[in-house]
């Protein structure tokens, strides 16, 4: 398996095994497809180390089945990996805010609420916070505060944060950070979204 050459070695003190095992922040953003999808990938990867997942969904329906979901409940049950936990924060769909804002508005701060729990217990050690982007970018959770959680946040714990719309702030501060571009979509030609693709 090809291993990763970093472009430069900082003189930090720290030895090669103290680098490359520290905690990361993610970002999956832009408006092209695959930013969830590119966090779940991650998410399986973290099943096979054994390592404990939280998946916080922000935003979506509570009553909205991605397909995702059942895999990781599937493989987090089976014993062979790590445990997985799902939790559903909002309702509505994440690119369309609906009438009901201000209880979807609560629901995410609860949700963010929650997932600082258990940073400071150490719950899991890869944290998926899907759609988080919007509640930042809409206000509902302040962005200097998640970027001062995540800093001080305790262990090697991993945070992948997806969806539209990142705010700088956090693009700066994470280490890794994509940006999904949308080259063509068959939804542009007037195509529905379909199983086994969109979810």
């Amino acid at each position: 398996m090809p291993q990763g050459q970093p472009a430069v070695v900082p003189d930090d003190g720290l030895t090669t095994r103290q680098r490359r095992n520290r905690p990361l922040v993610v970002v999956h953003t832009g408006i092209g497809k695959g930013k969830s999808t590119a966090a779940f990938g991650l998410a399986l990867r973290a099943w096979n180390q054994g390592w404990p997942i939280g998946v916080f969904q922000f935003v979506k329906s509570a009553k909205w089945k991605v397909g995702e979901e059942n895999a990781l409940k599937v493989l987090g049950a089976s014993g062979e990996g790590g445990p997985v936990a799902w939790h559903k924060m909002g309702e509505g769909w994440s690119w369309v805010q609906r009438d009901r804002q201000l209880s979807n508005e609560d629901a995410a701060r609860e949700g963010w609420e929650q997932v600082k729990r258990d940073l400071a217990a150490q719950t899991y050690q890869l944290y998926v916070l899907d759609e988080f982007a919007y509640p930042m970018h809409w206000g509902w959770v302040d962005t200097a505060e998640v970027i001062d959680v995540l800093r001080s946040r305790p262990g090697t714990q991993h945070v992948v944060i997806t969806g539209r719309n990142a705010p700088a702030e956090l693009v700066d501060f994470a280490d890794l950070v994509t940006d999904m571009s949308k080259v063509k979509h068959p939804m542009d030609a007037g195509q529905k979204g379909q199983r086994g693709i969109e979810w």
